[in-house]
Parts: C-alpha cells; structure tokens; sequence
C-alpha cells in the first residue's frame, strides 16, 4: 500500500520544507509499528526545487485476521476473498488512511513548532495513489475530490491488460493537484475520502467515529454536495451514526451561515425533535414479504434453499404457523453462521425439534428436500450461472415438488436508482445476471408450465413508476392437475370428442 506528496518550492521557500510540516528528516528513512504492520516513510527525492514524501504501509496479513476475530471486525468483503489472500495489502484503504493520521498526525492537525507560520500557508501539492479502490468508479472519484479544490487524475485500472475485453477494475490510479491547498487540509481530505471511496471499514464502528468524522471534516465537509454519501460510507452506513453525523453538520452549516457559533445554534434547537422515521433495509422488507407469502399459503413446513446466514429462518421460528423449517446451502462456514446466530447449541428441545440445517448443492436432486409445504429461493437464482438454472428448476419444481414456491431476485431496470453503483455493474460482485421484470416474468412463466405450476408476481420495495420494484417476487403454487404431458392432452382431446359424439 503505496502513496506519495510532492511539493515543489525555490531556492527561497525550498521544497525541502515539507520534512518540517511532516515532522519527518528528507534524510532519514523511518519506520513505524501499527495495529496491521509497519509503516515506513521515506523520500525519493529532496532538493529545493522538488521534495516527494512516500508513505509504504507494509500489511501484515497475519495480523489482520487475528485481530479480525472479535465482533464486527474483519467484515470488509475484500478480506472474504481469503484470510492471507486479499487486495488489503495493496489497495489504498481504511488501513492507509489510519496509518496516515498515527504517522502523520502533526501534519494532520497543522502544527509545527520549529516553523509555526508554515502550516497555514498554502502549497503546491501533488498527491498519487497507485492502487485505490473506488466503488463508484473515476466519477465519483472526481466528485469527491473536485469540489475541495483538487485537479483530478482518475486512471482506471483494466482487470488484465492481456484481456482488455475483460474491461476495468473498480481500482483507478489517483493524481491529484492542487495550488491553493495547506498540507493539513490535504491529509484530512486523504484521511475521510480513501475509507469512503474503499466503503470497506477494516475495524468496527463505534460511536466515537462520529466525533473523528467531524474533526477531520472541519471546514468542508458541511458544504460538500457529496456529503450524506460520505458520511454514511464513513461511517459503514449505520444508520443511528449517519444521523448523528448529518444533524451535528446542520449545525455546523446553520452557524456559519448566521456567523455564530454552534453552541448558539444548537441552544435555539427544541430539546425534543420527533425523531425521523428510519427507513426499512430492503433486506427486512424482503424477508417481511416472504413470511406473508407463506403464511397465506398456509404452510406450515418451510425450506430455506439457500439459506445462508440464516435470518430467514430465525424470523419463520418465531411465528407457531411454521412448525418445521430447514435451511439448505452450499456452504458450511454460512451453516456454522447460521447455526451461531440460531443459538441451536442453547436451544430448548421443543423449539430444536422444528428447525433443521443441512448442506446441499441445488444442483442436484435430494430427496431431503421432498414433503416441505413451501420453498423458498430467496436472492439465490442470480448467483448460478444460466446454463445451470435447468438443474435447479428441476431439482425444486420437478424432483421436490413443494406446494409452494417463492422466488426473489433482483430487478435490474432499478440499479439505475442506486446512486453508488456505476452503470452496467451488478449489484454483488458473486451475480451471474440480473434480469429486467421481463426476462423474469417469461422464465417464471415458463417454469410455471413446464412443471404444472401457477405463478403470480409479487413487487419488493417502492415499486417506481419507471423501473419498478428494487426487488421482484414469483409465487408458485402447485397446480393439482399437474403439468400436461402428451399423454394427457390427447386423452382430454378423446374425452371431448366423445362428449360432443
């Protein structure tokens, strides 16, 4: 993990004196421990006319999964690649940004006692990044960046310049310049915007990033037009944090604006403010709609196919209609999750007896998987490549032939609406496809016939005029009559014709 800061100056104002506002000698090469691994600063070149700083972040893996172990840690979905095996040594992150504020945390908050009057004195800056994750792209890049002041450089990365057909990464190389910036400002810039551009937190969360955000945020962040993006991926999109954050920068906005202090503000604020109502996780509104689905149905056994962590089946435990749930998946690590999260070690034996975890490849018939009421496919289908659907629509509808059977996947039409995601990208980097409610509809119908099967769809979400539902729902139900073969068809042909004889 690489980054450099150049300076230019003369002979007067040499370059050079960027060693005192980062409190680091051009002649000396350091090295300092972190919480993941050394951190070692040097200098490329150092005369009057051109003086560069280089940051090298040395990632030590084995340190970042050990202290990955503990609650809410170590969940950034670059580092589920593999534990030793990941982009975390190489791309410019929240492990950067950290070592930036330990290694260079003078030079952050504009102090230098052996040159006071350098710090507040604006300078030439060239700043690079050679490997930066940007989920969002070179655009929002630029829209982080440009309103601050920086002239932006945002190369995007291919996947494998032997493939070009393969396209670009989400990685970029970053320059940027600026003219009229203090080094101070620059490294608060580095320190908010790297984490953010990453939106993959190394550590976990806690209350008092709020408190950070703001500090390093002080004098523009309350203006920036990017700033309810940036505060929530700042703060990992918690939501209870990313309020605190925005009405806290109100504040800030409000007391500039009257040139009075925030105290003044915040004492003219009623002390009771009805408190915003949260928005419902597209996740919650989901499953939400799944268990009404079911309920409706009548079923009281359901499978979960792939049920990864298991939150569909904690949420159908607590409703008595459902007296036997199993949740089926690939993966024994999501098993073991679900298992944890379930309690099933702590369970009593009544409440034990209705629920089952068991791996399995929907791939494959299983007759584990015959005399549920009802199953569920819930965002799974977009995972499989196309050519193997045929595999599970049989193992599901022709082998286990449950009463009921719901179907959730992605709406394609409405990626357009999440403001992050870059055009013709997916919504997860382990989707196969994602189908528009057209392509949906005629798979499901064809489904539906094939097996002897009715369908009816379901919208997931605000269902928008134009692009409908985030999130779009076939519920099958088993037709009695069962699906017309050959054989059936011409008999009801015969039946007919003797009717009419």
């Amino acid at each position: 993990m690489f980054l450099t800061l150049t300076t230019t100056g003369t002979p007067e104002r040499p370059a050079t004196y960027l060693g005192y506002l980062l409190h680091k000698h051009p002649d000396k090469a350091q090295a300092f421990s972190t919480s993941y691994g050394t951190a070692h600063v040097l200098y490329p070149e150092a005369d009057d006319q051109r003086c560069t700083a280089a940051l090298l972040l040395e990632v030590d893996a084995v340190a970042l999964v050990r202290r990955g172990k503990g609650k809410g840690r170590g969940g950034a979905p670059d580092a589920a690649l593999a534990q030793y095996v990941n982009d975390r040594p190489y791309a410019a992150s929240s492990l950067l940004a950290v070592a930036l504020s330990s290694v260079f945390s003078s030079a952050m908050k504009g102090t230098c006692h052996a040159r006071p009057e350098l710090p507040a004195e604006p300078r030439p800056l060239r700043i690079e990044v050679p490997a930066l994750p940007a989920r969002g792209g070179p655009e929002l890049v630029r829209r982080l960046f440009e309103p601050l002041g920086w002239t932006v450089a945002a190369q995007p990365v291919a996947l494998d310049t032997e493939f070009p057909e393969w396209g670009d990464s989400r990685y970029v190389r970053l320059v940027l310049e600026s003219q009229a910036l203090t080094l101070a400002e620059a490294l608060r810039h580095l320190y908010v915007l790297l984490p953010v551009l990453d939106d993959a937190k190394h550590y976990w969360v806690a209350p008092d990033e709020v408190d950070k955000l703001l500090r390093a945020g002080e004098g523009w962040l309350a203006e920036h037009p990017e700033q309810k993006l940036i505060t929530s991926r700042y703060l990992s999109r918690r939501w209870s944090l990313t309020r605190q954050a925005m009405e806290r920068l109100e504040l800030v906005r409000l007391a500039e604006a009257d040139d009075s202090e925030v105290e003044e503000i915040d004492n003219a604020v009623e002390a009771e403010i009805e408190e915003e109502q949260r928005p419902t996780p597209l996740a919650v509104q989901r499953r939400d709609a799944i268990i009404e689905a079911l309920r409706a149905s009548g079923a009281s056994r359901v499978v979960d196919l792939g049920c990864g962590q298991g939150q569909l089946v904690q949420a159908l435990l607590k409703d008595p209609q459902f007296t036997q749930i199993a949740g089926v998946d690939v993966s024994m690590r999501a098993l073991t999750i679900a298992s944890r999260r379930l309690k099933l070690d702590r369970m009593g034996e009544r409440q034990a007896s209705r629920v089952t975890l068991f791996q399995g490849s929907l791939a494959y018939t299983d007759k584990r998987l015959k005399g549920y009421d009802a199953a569920v496919l819930s965002e799974v289908i977009e995972h499989l490549d196309l050519p193997r659907l045929p595999a599970l629509e049989y193992a599901v509808f022709g082998a286990a032939r449950p009463r009921t059977v719901l179907v959730t996947t992605p709406n394609v039409e409405y990626n357009v609406r999440w403001e992050s995601l870059p055009a013709g990208h997916v919504r997860h980097g382990d989707h196969r496809f994602e189908w528009t409610r057209e392509e949906f509809r005629s798979w499901a119908q064809t489904v539906a016939e094939r097996h002897g099967y009715g369908v009816r769809f379901v919208p997931v979400g605000p269902d928008d005029p134009e692009v409908g539902p985030p999130t779009q729902m076939a519920v099958f139900e088993l037709d009695p009559a069962g699906p017309k073969t050959e054989k059936t068809e011409k008999t009801e042909k015969t039946e007919k014709e003797a009717k009419a004889a």
